[in-house]
């Protein structure tokens, strides 16, 4: 493994139009790894749509100016290239795997479905009853609602972030061919736009192809890239279950606001929430509510970040008889963390497991290309690597104890559930 990533190997270079290219070169790979945003997530639509940008960035390999659904999927597999889309709630991902030699049709086939979308109608409706379905099935999932609760009720039903980016049966049944077409109008462009290529390329070929294909790209409606949205931390308890007949599990979402992706502390909740439920067994939560207790089929934690506030979880799949209690000692989980310092030794493991993590994710191109993103998307510098595990050395108890007191309160969270009544 080369040494980690910075700005002496990293090539990036705006383009006249906004894109940003970054580049990585890795000769001794036989593959190249494209990854690449644009600035047309949920945030851009408004709750009565949820699901619309959603819904456009699925639409846009089903046809185009200039080619038809089954000659773009026919001209990717017949060199054995990957090419696909995925939304959130600030961007459109997009990016695949290629040979060095198919980096062009990569580009060019991405370039098309970007730019020319036709929105079929046919596909168009395929897409709504699969999309329905899927929502269908969300309703019946305790996981899901549980999730999906624990956002509309911490952030609001009307925040970007609290209402569900794949919508809702209401939103979905009623989006129309044109909403499509406009949101796609208004929203697709090149202003703030990344594109990273990873692999056995030239950083001045990559470049370049991305040049020929995007370049020339304009869009005078385009907005500006959406601020962060804002929201008031909560005070209260705020409880709410979802009855789901038939089912024999109940899932619980404890949790509160989380990081954003800028704060200083980021790191030190990041190693936080690895003692907190996910190091080893999944940390302390799965050490008191799953091992010793025996209340949970599982139990871990997530600290979420965004360029708004992330969240902060906690989460467990019980026997519905088991809630209360298993409610009652994740709140003396998170009392812990606040009031007392973590032991040395999970301290350690948990930096080393953070330190170890960073090589691994860099064995492949894929790994590389998605960190070198982030570190874009993120405005973290080109550098980020080079001072990370200096980063996570540094982070102390207190540090530990800080951050979990910032954002966690035993005395005020909202938890969700699903399941039976």
């Amino acid at each position: 493994m080369r040494t980690l990533p910075g700005s002496e190997d990293i090539i990036r270079q705006t383009l006249p139009n906004g894109i940003i290219v970054i580049v990585w070169e890795n000769p001794h790979s036989p593959s190249v790894v494209v990854d690449a945003f644009v600035h047309a997530g949920s945030i851009y639509e408004k709750r009565p749509k949820a699901g619309l940008a959603s819904y456009t960035a699925s639409m846009l390999m089903r046809g185009t100016k200039n080619a038809s659904f089954e000659e773009i999927h026919e001209k990717i597999e017949s060199v054995g290239t990957s090419l696909g889309f995925s939304s959130a709630v600030h961007t459109v991902g997009f990016g695949g795997k290629s040979l060095p030699e198919d980096l062009d049709l990569i580009l060019e086939t991405a370039a098309d479905a970007v730019r020319n979308p036709t929105f079929p109608n046919d596909h168009l409706e395929r897409m709504r009853a699969e999309t329905l379905t899927g929502l269908a099935m969300r309703s019946h999932n305790t996981r899901a609602m549980a999730s999906l609760t624990f956002y509309e009720h911490l952030f609001g039903p009307n925040h970007p972030y609290g209402y569900s980016n794949n919508g809702y049966h209401e939103s979905i049944t009623n989006i129309t061919r044109a909403d499509l077409k406009d949101f796609h109008k208004q929203h697709y462009g090149p202003a703030g736009m990344i594109v990273t290529i990873v692999g056995n390329v030239t950083a001045s070929k990559a470049i370049s192809l991305v040049d020929s294909h995007f370049g020339d790209w304009t869009n005078n409606k385009q907005p500006d890239i959406a601020k962060a949205p804002t929201t008031k931390p909560i005070d209260y308890i705020k409880k709410q279950h979802v009855s789901i007949p038939g089912k024999t599990q109940t899932d619980i979402v404890l949790g509160y606001l989380g990081p954003k992706r800028s704060d200083p502390d980021y790191q030190s909740i990041r190693i936080a929430n690895s003692i907190l439920g996910v190091f080893g067994m999944y940390g302390r939560l799965g050490k008191t509510i799953r091992k010793k207790h025996g209340l949970a089929y599982y139990s871990f934690s997530r600290a979420d970040a965004s360029f708004g506030p992330g969240t902060w979880r906690l989460i467990a799949g019980v026997d519905p008889s088991n809630v209360d209690t298993t409610i009652k000692i994740m709140l003396e989980e998170i009392n812990r963390l606040i009031i007392e310092s973590v032991s040395h030794e999970e301290l350690d493991d948990s930096k080393s497991n953070a330190l170890g993590s960073v090589p691994i994710q860099l064995e492949t191109n894929s790994g590389i290309a998605a960190i070198l993103s982030s570190m874009e998307l993120y405005s973290l510098g080109m550098n980020y690597l080079q001072h990370l595990p200096k980063q996570i050395k540094d982070i102390s108890r207190q540090d530990i104890q800080n951050a979990a007191d910032r954002l966690l309160d035993p005395d005020t969270y909202v938890v969700a559930s699903a399941g039976p009544q």
